[in-house]
């Protein structure tokens, strides 16, 4: 695999990470810190344990500023404190990804409880709207340009059993990357998203794996062993990936070398449909 650092790529940007006390969201994070980016990182503040390890490491990997963020991305009011305390502390963050999410109970579509769909679509729809919204209205008023990666999934594109909430929710974040392209092009501001696959090792794939082996379905088996086989099975890489190698990808489209891009998807996926 290739994730070379640049050091230089987002000299002088301000990076602003939600999700960051997660794994994909940590190490976008660090990967934005070796890459010279001023790097605000964000996740609920029950995660600050999380949290401050993300920016340790993003400090190990040669971060120049690193702030911390604790903030529920689907409070309307604080997303706005947020980015206006960022805005007067480091100036308007022009690197943005939005990877705070919550994969949902795994249940079949019939017994699917309505109260937690509720949920996945406050946290991974409201949420990325926003952050997305915050921050592009910061960008405005400095009248900088800016580059957005929202962090959807693979199960938004093709469907994911047992995952109806989380399915529904990443194909609207989908779909809201290619409008918000459409809006903010006009001010400078490019907007992407990323689908990662199955990613691992880390707790994602730990509990996306022992879920769908405890949960009764045609498509997969009933230990965890057997469904993280079958993962693999489907992967014509045979593998899973890294979260590396989603912060690699996101890295590039936060920089200038994809400054032609606006309104995609990249698909991290080995190869799986």
């Amino acid at each position: 695999m290739n994730t070379t650092i640049t050091p230089d790529r987002l000299l002088g940007r301000v990076a602003f990470i939600t999700g960051a006390g997660g794994d994909i969201g940590g190490a976008i994070a660090v990967r934005a810190a070796a890459d010279g980016a001023t790097v605000v990182v964000s996740d609920l503040a029950t995660t600050s344990d999380r949290l401050s390890a993300t920016a340790d490491a993003c400090r190990a990997a040669g971060a120049r500023d690193v702030h911390l963020c604790p903030l529920d991305v689907t409070d309307e009011v604080a997303v706005a404190e947020a980015v206006s305390d960022v805005v007067a502390s480091v100036g308007p963050p022009d690197a943005i990804v939005t990877s705070a999410g919550y994969q949902g109970a795994f249940t079949p579509m019939p017994g699917y409880p309505v109260a937690d769909l509720r949920t996945v679509l406050e946290v991974n729809v409201v949420g990325t709207f926003t952050v997305v919204q915050a921050c592009a209205a910061a960008l405005i008023a400095a009248e900088r340009p800016g580059s957005v990666v929202v962090v959807a999934s693979m199960a938004g594109v093709s469907g994911a059993p047992n995952m109806a909430a989380y399915s529904a929710s990443k194909a609207a974040v989908l779909g809201l990357c290619r409008s918000a392209a459409k809006d903010l092009a006009p001010a400078g501001i490019r907007v992407n998203a990323v689908s990662p696959a199955f990613i691992g090792p880390g707790a994602m794939w730990d509990r996306q794996v022992e879920l769908q082996a405890s949960t009764p379905s045609p498509y997969y088996a009933d230990t965890a062993e057997e469904v993280a086989a079958q993962m693999i099975g489907m992967v014509p890489l045979r593998r899973y990936g890294s979260v590396q190698e989603v912060a690699s990808v996101v890295g590039f489209l936060l920089s200038d070398d994809a400054s032609y891009l606006t309104g995609t998807n990249t698909e991290i996926s080995g190869g799986s449909a």
